[in-house]
């Protein structure tokens, strides 16, 4: 959940990205934080392996100006896409505002995105949570690849709520900040209903 500090009058919100390895979340990432002033950014922190990018997170708190006479902050995580840092993951996704899902469109890949789906939904379901009561975008990356899977059957497998979706390529910036724009809204609109702010 978010924090709410009433005395520094500053509001900060999680935002976690998940999905398989090498989907595009530290791409999604890297994007945001190369294309946004550095007066409205922090460091960005990244742990890399021989196996997978991003071994824990990154975090890139990103300054959105005043809502309601509270500044607002976004702290953004990405989480490692292997299964076997599931303990890492659920570390990460505890306490988000809301989670982007990231999917890799190429045709060998949508079992991985399956697989990493589900896990998103267990690992709710452990930290007290659910899909549907959170914020929740899905991105299907890596678009601008000859050979994708098409959309009607990444939606069918990957999207049963229906939850905004967009077509990307992180590396290239095509839909990054369409994609955290939606859940940025989605979650400033929620904190609102429950009267944070």
């Amino acid at each position: 959940m978010s924090y709410v500090n009433h005395m520094a009058k500053e509001l900060n919100c999680k935002i976690v990205y998940y999905g398989p390895g090498l989907c595009g979340k530290t791409a999604n990432l890297q994007w945001i934080f190369g294309q946004t002033k550095s007066e409205a950014r922090g460091k960005m922190i990244s742990l890399a392996t021989e196996t997978e990018r991003t071994l824990f997170f990154d975090f890139l708190p990103i300054d959105l100006g005043m809502v309601r006479g509270f500044k607002v902050r976004f702290h953004i995580y990405t989480v490692p896409g292997q299964v076997f840092y599931d303990a890492s993951r659920k570390l990460v996704l505890k306490g988000s505002d809301g989670v982007i899902f990231v999917a890799d469109s190429q045709p060998g890949r949508i079992e991985a995105n399956i697989e990493s789906v589900e896990n998103l939904a267990q690992n709710l379901a452990d930290t007290g949570s659910a899909l549907e009561k959170l914020p929740y975008v899905v991105q299907y990356n890596k678009r601008d690849l000859p050979e994708v899977t098409p959309i009607e059957e990444l939606r069918e497998a990957l999207n049963p709520l229906k939850a905004p979706e967009f077509e990307a390529s992180a590396i290239k910036g095509v839909g990054v900040f369409e994609t955290l724009k939606a859940l940025s809204k989605q979650v400033l609109q929620r904190l609102a209903k429950q009267e944070q702010i």
